[in-house]
């Protein structure tokens, strides 16, 4: 069952000088939260904080949860919560449906059924036929798919984008945030995006905080 990603009371800070201010936020299933800003007022930092991933060096506190599970002190690997970044990060040693494979959940171990989830994701993707080919030979839009396929495959409670269409040319940038914001809405996954792309807010379609410089 779908649930809302909660943060209660999150702020962070480095040194004294606070990044971000007190908030609580709230983001329903299927729904898209932008969280605008100049270059280092902190937008990258709050998604590490919420993955578990934030470096030390920093001050932080505050709840993050899914439904009624607190998340706030679980190690990374057991938020379940899924990450896209500017760059897709495929494994160059593995093939398309390797990629695909390793993010398959622990519980899907019968070798059919893990055949057949990678089979839907690249029929999903566009990209029928594809498990065998390396994934230098793909466009750049078809990395952003088969890397944003690879995060759902892991069952993830909520998506966190930190910039995912960065990189992409301007051609492609409508096509791939349909994509991606149509398969969360699909699969009621609640969504962080980070960005300082106006275009990229207005195709989210939702809320949009901004942070200030401080």
């Amino acid at each position: 069952m779908s649930a809302a990603l909660r943060l209660d009371g999150v702020e962070i800070a480095l040194g004294a000088r606070v990044l971000i201010p007190s908030l609580d936020l709230v983001v329903g299933p299927g729904e898209c939260v932008t969280v605008m800003g100049p270059s280092g007022c902190g937008k990258s930092t709050l998604l590490a904080y919420l993955a578990g991933t934030l470096d030390p060096v920093f001050r932080a506190r505050g709840r993050v949860r899914v439904g009624d599970d607190d998340l706030t002190n679980l190690p990374p690997e057991r938020r379940r919560l899924g990450l896209q970044f500017q760059d897709d990060l495929l494994f160059p040693h593995l093939s398309v449906g390797g990629n695909l494979a390793f993010a398959l959940a622990p519980h899907v171990r019968e070798r059919g059924e893990r055949r057949r989830r990678i089979e839907q994701a690249l029929v999903e993707a566009g990209l029928a036929g594809f498990a065998e080919r390396d994934p230098a030979t793909l466009s750049g839009g078809q990395r952003a798919r088969v890397a944003l396929m690879r995060t759902l495959l892991a069952e993830p409670r909520a998506l966190l984008l930190d910039e995912p269409f960065n990189r992409l040319d301007a051609a492609l940038r409508g096509e791939i945030r349909a994509f991606v914001f149509d398969h969360a809405r699909e699969r009621r996954l609640p969504a962080l995006l980070v960005t300082h792309d106006a275009a990229d807010a207005e195709a989210a379609g939702g809320r949009v905080i901004r942070l200030a410089e401080t």
